[in-house]
């Protein structure tokens, strides 16, 4: 099988198909222009109400390795890690970005998880976004705003691997069976400045996540581990 291990966009507007196999995957390097990025980033960093979220492991519990607020709507109930997350409500910034997205993509958005990475030793395990409550197919909206940060991505039977370097003002779009068929994370690196991610979902129900919940919290345990 074919595939890049490394997806750049050769126009800074344009989209991206990332070719892997089972998988509906597209980047646009430059969906944000710089300055509505620059402005986002400091607006988020101010509005946002980040708190550190705690995982359950086998009996322990540890801090996640990142920042992180759920914002919905108030029907929008998210089970992580076996903790149910109530929806705080939308910011206006985080609402216009999710109109915006719902009219270019064709979506129907109704939350969007925040992710505050303060610094190189923040990150995220492998994992992929297929909780009960996205439903079979969902569509993952990532906007990446600050320094550059490295996406890694694998099948789950190990049949292909590849990276995309989201840059400051980026959208990456995941949809179809990609969650059904492969994994995704953020390493940690060395002299790595701050950096926001914005994942919008759509929750289609409130079913308990049990059956995900431990490999959640073992790809939190994966990513906090020195």
């Amino acid at each position: 099988m074919s595939f890049p291990r490394d997806i750049r966009s050769t126009d800074a507007g344009s989209k991206s198909d990332i070719a892997l196999a089972n998988a509906q995957i597209s980047y646009w390097a430059n969906w944000l222009s710089r300055n509505e990025a620059d402005t986002a980033l400091a607006r988020l960093r101010r509005e946002v109400p980040f708190e550190q979220h705690v995982v359950r492991m086998f009996g322990r519990e540890l801090k996640a390795p990142r920042l992180s607020a759920w914002i919905g709507d108030p029907e929008a109930v998210y089970c992580y890690s076996r903790v149910r997350y109530t929806p705080m409500p939308w910011t206006p910034l985080l609402s216009d970005l999710r109109n915006r997205l719902n009219a270019e993509i064709g979506a129907a958005f109704n939350s969007v998880l925040v992710n505050y990475y303060r610094d190189g030793r923040d990150s995220m395990g492998w994992h992929s976004d297929d909780e009960p409550e996205l439903g079979p197919r969902p569509v993952i909206a990532s906007i990446s705003l600050g320094t550059t940060r490295r996406f890694k991505m694998k099948a789950r039977d190990g049949s292909a691997r590849a990276f995309v370097d989201l840059k400051h003002g980026s959208l990456l779009l995941m949809q179809g069976a990609t969650q059904q068929n492969y994994l995704h994370a953020i390493d940690k690196v060395r002299n790595a400045g701050e950096r926001i991610n914005l994942t919008f979902r759509r929750v289609v129900s409130s079913a308990s996540a049990s059956r995900v919940a431990a490999r959640r919290s073992n790809a939190d345990a994966d990513a906090a581990a020195p």
